[in-house]
């Protein structure tokens, strides 16, 4: 794999979205950007099936719910508006880099995607708010991160999961230990998961993250969803949490806090918790 960077700010600004479509050369399936007829902004879609959505009006309007319990998650570990060093891997339409650049003016942040054409795609669609310090690197999540040895994060965002169809090298305990490593000491790793209603995926990822964390020294896995995936085992997204940050004396406080912000109604497991739900 090869890698370029770029800053993502000024470039290709425009007053609103404008539709765009290309054909992605990793997967050969089409990306295009769309208005969102029913909730406003604006939709990526890869393959004819919705990944991301943009307000450029308002880039806190989170409407995926896995996106709306990782921002409350940044917003209660760090103070208020604290500048922070975060990695995306995987960029879809950069939906929570905006988030960050918004809430977090001054964060320096770098976005790992395998799709050369779609961070172009999604930037001259979707301009990036102004000032956005983003560095994209395209190439494999697991490759370019190792090539960033001694590379430190206070976050890390890593969703690029798809159930039992995701890389095999990147859901695996190995990996989880490489992306732990990258992290600041009272750093945070935030993992989306989708799986399909077996949640046999969801329950290997949960494993791979406890042993990984387990070997790391650092804290895990905690669990944010949604109140039914835990009752009525269905197709959903579920957001597991790993990092030294989980040692904080507060983090029960940080507990109450995703508690409230949802969305409703929503679930939070400890990681005795999660671990009696998705261990076996």
């Amino acid at each position: 794999m090869t890698s370029s960077s770029s800053s993502s700010g000024s470039e290709h600004r425009s007053p609103v979205g404008t539709p765009r479509s290309v054909r992605l050369s990793f997967s050969d399936q089409i990306a295009s950007i769309e208005a969102d007829e029913i909730v406003g902004g604006w939709a990526l879609s890869i393959g004819g099936i919705e990944q991301s959505h943009v307000d450029l009006e308002a880039p806190t309007h989170l409407v995926h719910e896995y996106l709306g319990r990782m921002a409350a998650v940044l917003e209660t570990a760090w103070p208020r508006r604290q500048p922070l060093r975060i990695a995306h891997l995987g960029a879809g339409a950069l939906t929570l880099a905006r988030y960050v650049q918004v809430t977090r003016p001054g964060s320096a942040q770098v976005v790992i995607e395998i799709e050369r054409e779609l961070p172009d795609l999604v930037t001259s669609a979707l301009p990036m708010p102004e000032g956005t310090d983003l560095e994209v690197v395209i190439g494999d999540a697991r490759e370019e991160l190792a090539a960033m040895a001694g590379r430190r994060f206070d976050a890390i965002v890593l969703d690029v999961f798809s159930g039992e169809s995701s890389p095999a090298h990147l859901a695996a305990t190995e990996f989880y230990r490489e992306v732990l490593g990258h992290l600041e000491s009272d750093g945070l790793l935030l993992v989306n998961v989708g799986d399909d209603a077996g949640q046999r995926f969801l329950a290997a990822q949960v494993r791979h993250l406890e042993d990984a964390a387990a070997a790391e020294g650092v804290a895990g896995v905690w669990t944010l969803t949604h109140v039914s995936l835990l009752e009525t085992p269905a197709d959903g997204n579920m957001v597991l949490l790993a990092g030294g940050a989980l040692a904080s004396p507060e983090v029960e406080d940080w507990r109450a806090a995703w508690l409230r912000a949802g969305p409703h109604p929503a679930a939070v497991l400890d990681p005795e918790e999660t671990m009696r739900a998705f261990g076996r």
